[in-house]
């Protein structure tokens, strides 16, 4: 995939594009939980969710989450929580696998003469929230492009390893596809999470206070009063009425449908999204995007009000970013 032709040339360093419309949040290593938040492992086993129908979207504040329709989802089996540093870590010992994030890129993925690429662009790396020295509105000035920031190293070369409760950060599509296929299941669909993820309660646009996201002026005050400056271990914060964790908040989740901006009305018996040719993204014209879900810990309400099941992005499958993740789903109860 064409992981860095969404970086501005002119910038150098400065991302366009790539996040989209509303991802932020405070940098720099390792969650620090308040003294009034405990952590607990919730364990890995999928959970069996029931069959059924539910509205999907919302209509009253981002326009691609609409229109709202009845969807009917089969029964499937789905993660209690994303995938996991410590899970990735046990994949990549046992196959010795390299993610997009850890590969040099090829020049010509940029379509534009090598002398015009700032040479940064072209080490292994991904984008990390840097939070800007002055208030912004633009999401150049707090995107970068780090070389050496992987999953292992979330926050770049100099900043803390990797902590093996958190979820993986810094993966592709293609990184993903090859977790799932390794733990014998699949990514889910757009409406198998969304389903799993509004566990029958009504759409709402409240912050959520058992999710971890931004309290504060984004991007200038992280106010912190979830316990939390960056992403959260998994089971810090209590599960969905379907005993999941996550589904909205610390990290986007990516799905396995493509991208397009709103749903077919039509489109309501277990749904798989649009066809490649069908799919777009006004955001990233030019590539497909996969449908990302459920806001990350960078959602503001001034800014970024995508912590709920509802919310959707476009996401570039060619390249990580540092609050984008993912959990799996699986046909039958994983043995």
């Amino acid at each position: 995939m064409i992981r860095l032709r969404q970086f501005s040339l002119v910038a150098g360093s400065a991302i366009a594009l790539v996040l989209a419309a509303c991802q932020p949040a405070d940098s720099q290593p390792g969650a620090q939980a308040s003294a009034e938040r405990t952590c607990t492992a919730p364990g890995d086993t999928a959970v069996r969710i029931a069959g059924g129908t539910f509205l999907m979207g919302q209509a009253d504040i981002y326009a691609e989450e609409g229109p709202v329709r009845e969807t009917r989802v089969d029964t499937f089996w789905i993660d209690p929580h994303e995938v996991t540093n410590r899970q990735f870590a046990e994949f990549v010992a046992a196959t010795n696998y390299v993610t997009i994030a850890e590969k040099p890129v090829d020049p010509a993925m940029f379509g534009v003469p090598a002398d015009q690429i700032p040479a940064e662009l072209l080490l292994p790396g991904s984008a990390v929230f840097t939070p800007p020295e002055r208030p912004s509105n633009s999401y150049a000035d707090w995107w970068k492009y780090v070389p050496g920031a992987n999953w292992r190293k979330p926050y770049g070369p100099d900043g803390a390893d990797f902590q093996p409760d958190e979820p993986v950060v810094h993966l592709g599509w293609d990184d993903m596809a090859a977790y799932a296929a390794w733990k014998g299941g699949r990514i889910p669909t757009e409406a198998e999470w969304e389903f799993a993820a509004s566990a029958g309660q009504p759409a709402s646009s409240d912050q959520p206070e058992e999710a971890n996201s931004w309290q504060g002026v984004f991007p200038a005050v992280n106010q912190e009063t979830d316990g939390f400056k960056d992403i959260a271990p998994v089971g810090c914060f209590a599960p969905n009425a379907n005993g999941l964790y996550d589904m909205v908040g610390n990290v986007w989740e990516v799905t396995a449908d493509l991208f397009r901006p709103g749903h077919d009305p039509a489109d309501r018996d277990n749904p798989r999204g649009p066809s490649e040719n069908a799919a777009y993204d006004p955001l990233n014209p030019g590539f497909t995007s996969r449908v990302m879900k459920g806001g990350s810990y960078l959602c503001a309400p001034n800014y970024c009000q995508r912590y709920r099941p509802a919310a959707r992005q476009g996401r570039d499958p060619g390249m990580g970013a540092s609050n984008v993740g993912f959990r799996l789903a699986y046909d039958s109860m994983p043995g």
